[in-house]
């Protein structure tokens, strides 16, 4: 499984969020700059985080986004299927005939289905705000490489 450029621009859109919660809101071009995202790209992610409720559009001279949420209420699995619909491994996972030719007897479309309920769990028990909190913790402690 590979997350797309979706989900990881995403992500790091709402990280940037997540760090100005609280303070206003930020104009889409500022998280451009600071992510080095392409900008129309970022315009298009933010329509599926603003219908799901995570995000908000502000307008206005003072206008922007913002999150609609404090971060500690905002999951990880919330972001991704709002950008990427349910998470699952396989269409397999959910009885679809194009698998296999028998679903009801197949052992890998219950292996598939295992595999996708634990990362939605992992990712329903992650928030945003952990997320930041790892970063902060990487930003604050970066690992030097002294490879030659």
């Amino acid at each position: 499984m590979k997350f797309s450029s979706r989900v990881i621009y995403g992500m790091r859109a709402m990280l940037a969020l997540a760090r100005t919660h609280g303070h206003g809101s930020t104009f889409l071009k500022d998280i451009v700059e600071q992510e080095g995202l392409p900008g129309t790209y970022l315009e298009q992610l933010m329509v599926p985080l603003r219908k799901s409720g995570i995000v908000l559009a502000v307008r206005g001279a003072k206008g922007g986004y913002t999150l609609a949420r404090n971060p500690a209420e905002i999951s990880v699995l919330s972001i991704l299927e709002a950008l990427e619909g349910p998470l699952k491994l396989s269409e397999c996972a959910h009885g679809s005939a194009s698998c296999c030719s028998d679903p009801e007897t197949c052992a890998l479309q219950d292996l598939w289905n295992e595999g996708s309920q634990a990362l939605i769990q992992l990712y329903q028990g992650i928030s945003l705000a952990a997320v930041l909190e790892r970063q902060r913790a990487k930003e604050a402690d970066p690992i030097i490489n002294y490879a030659i």
